[in-house]
């Protein structure tokens, strides 16, 4: 969900011709990306069963690279 969401405040702008309104949409992208690392830590450390679904399911927001 939240890569879904990155693509789409970078993609609109891009559809609609605006690279002003790039700059919100990367920096959405950029907070999002930091929601997904603080997310997963405090998953890491409060959620029982997580860290061995973790270590099953590697890849958090794109596959193959994190």
């Amino acid at each position: 969900m939240y890569l879904g969401i990155i693509v789409l405040m970078i993609s609109i702008p891009l559809l609609l011709g605006s690279l002003w309104a790039l700059i919100p949409g990367a920096m959405i992208g950029i907070l999002f990306s930091v929601r997904t690392a603080l997310e997963d830590r405090t998953l890491q450390q409060e959620l029982p069963g997580y860290p061995k679904y973790a270590r099953r399911v590697r890849y958090r927001l794109l596959p193959w690279i994190w």
